[in-house]
């Protein structure tokens, strides 16, 4: 570990977040932790910070205007790298419905958060894993095909009226910062379900379930997609060089 007076060069992350602001300060309670762990002293993470408001966000998902919510975020995208950031982190598993868009918004590397997933379940050398998510990320095909298709996973979800309850949980308790012990039973009980249909790991893709479920919860690995974005944003932030992620 490097002491705290260290000449260290560190890039400058760009956090687009605020979706919601509950798992944003997750982010950045990790992100400084990470550099801080990794160098020692006094060390933290320099980031720039753009905070939507989610309300506008959430309700552009349900009404299923995806063009104009990609619009707002590539706008913030674009303010970031205008404010200093030399890489992208959208603090969000659903909102990568819309990496492509906000990637091209800009010249900065973008930071994936299923490949920073799927990196930990090949550490693993694990191929079946179940998801859980918002609707949107468990139903649609932009995170479980970037899973099966550059990454070779078999991705399991949950029954309809699973993920029509982790939907809510998500929406009507986590993000407005309410932690139900029901809704954990309810999580740990989906999550068993998934074990039975082959899973040899769950993937945690909602920022906000890790407030709810922790690796060491279940009979198998407990990977959380936050938690592994974090760890890639570290990486980028501490190399020599700033290297578009493949």
């Amino acid at each position: 570990m490097k002491s705290s007076s260290s000449p260290v060069a560190l890039h400058t992350l760009g956090l687009l977040g605020g979706m919601s602001w509950e798992s944003t300060a997750v982010y950045y309670r990790l992100l400084n932790e990470g550099v801080r762990d990794r160098l020692g002293g006094l060390h933290s993470a320099p980031l720039v910070l753009l905070s939507v408001d989610f309300a506008g966000i959430e309700r552009l998902q349900h009404a299923g205007c995806w063009d104009e919510a990609g619009e707002v975020l590539a706008d913030g995208a674009r303010r970031l790298e205008a404010a200093g950031a030399e890489c992208v982190v959208l603090c969000t598993n659903t909102m990568h419905k819309l990496a492509d868009r906000i990637d091209a918004a800009t010249r900065l590397p973008f930071i994936h958060i299923a490949d920073a997933t799927a990196a930990a379940v090949h550490r693993l050398g694990i191929t079946t894993v179940g998801l859980l998510g918002t609707a949107f990320t468990m139903e649609q095909s932009f995170f479980r095909d970037r899973l099966a298709d550059r990454h070779g996973l078999r991705v399991l979800v949950p029954d309809e009226a699973r993920r029509r309850e982790v939907h809510r949980v998500i929406y009507e308790e986590l993000c407005v910062g309410r932690v139900e012990e029901s809704s954990r039973a309810f999580l740990l009980e989906t999550i068993a379900d998934l074990v039975r249909a082959g899973a040899g790991a769950v993937l945690l893709c909602c920022t906000e379930l890790m407030l709810l479920v922790r690796p060491g919860d279940a009979a198998v690995p407990v990977i959380d997609s936050t938690t592994e974005h974090a760890r890639a944003a570290v990486e980028f932030a501490l190399a020599p060089t700033a290297e578009r992620p493949a």
